[in-house]
């Protein structure tokens, strides 16, 4: 064979072998790209479950909650600390037997969020887990473990995390809008012993350097200190009037404008009790 045959022969050769190799990468890469879609496909379906199962379990207790259309005492609890009894309200009895750290109700009309309130013996305990105690991406919605069911501090602390499915706190976004902020005033905050309508004053982005989720005030003038600069950092003011003498909540969840770890995005609301319930807290056994 010639020189000129054997360089055919071996170019032919050539371009066989790199359209082989050409045709085992294009299978790898489609390999590749069917594994990638899989494994994403699986981790969208994983969390597509696990708000779908968040969604029917706050339905479900939404249900309870909402049996009873009368505020009738049904249950008494001693209390080492208190001269007189608590009673607990009627909607809250069956709940408490499934578990015992539910401790109120928060809701605001016109949005999703209108879930129960748990409290545990810190603040980690619930971020991950639902009002049954299991596991959940979404947690729950939890007090301070500072505070108390009856109110006993001058600010209330109430956290949440927000979810992408529009559940537990991501509706406090919808109070950075004006028009949001303006025709939402109420919160709506049960606990165990009694009924408020909680009245809106202010929102705003922070981070946790500002200490907003102080409970304890050693005098009436910390408390208004804290109040006044609530007031500066407020991106809305209202008419709502406050003193050293007022009890407020304050509805906090992660927030990512200003700092992706310490953001927080805060609303603060004023506890005023409706004026046609019934006072639990300080009824005695009849």
């Amino acid at each position: 064979m010639s020189v000129r045959g054997e360089n055919m022969a071996g170019n032919k050769h050539s371009e066989k072998s790199g359209s082989r190799m050409k045709k085992n990468l294009s299978r790898l890469l489609t390999m590749g790209c069917i594994a990638v879609f899989i494994y994403a496909g699986h981790g969208l379906y994983s969390i597509f479950m696990e708000y779908y199962k968040n969604r029917q379990a706050l339905a479900d207790v939404q249900q309870i909650y909402y049996q009873f259309d009368e505020e009738v005492p049904i249950e008494v609890a001693s209390t080492e600390d208190m001269s007189e009894q608590q009673i607990i309200r009627p909607q809250f009895t069956e709940l408490q037997e499934i578990n015992q750290d539910i401790v109120g109700w928060v809701s605001i009309e016109g949005t999703p969020l209108d879930y129960p309130i748990l409290q545990s013996d810190d603040n980690d305990y619930y971020l991950n887990r639902n009002y049954k105690k299991e596991y959940s991406i979404a947690g729950s919605i939890f007090m301070d473990y500072r505070n108390d069911a009856s109110l006993n501090t001058q600010n209330t602390i109430i956290y949440g995390h927000r979810m992408k499915d529009n559940s537990m706190f991501n509706s406090l976004k919808n109070f950075l809008d004006k028009d949001f902020f303006d025709s939402h005033k109420i919160v709506k905050f049960d606990t165990l012993y009694e009924s408020y309508d909680a009245e809106v004053f202010a929102v705003y982005n922070t981070t946790t350097d500002f200490d907003y989720i102080q409970t304890d005030f050693t005098t009436d003038e910390e408390f208004e200190s804290l109040l006044n600069e609530i007031h500066e950092k407020s991106k809305y003011h209202t008419n709502v009037e406050l003193t050293a003498d007022d009890q407020i909540i304050t509805l906090s969840t992660c927030d990512y404008i200003l700092d992706p770890n310490k953001g927080r995005l805060v609303v603060h609301a004023k506890i005023v009790k409706k004026s046609d319930s019934t006072n639990y807290a300080s009824a005695e056994q009849r």
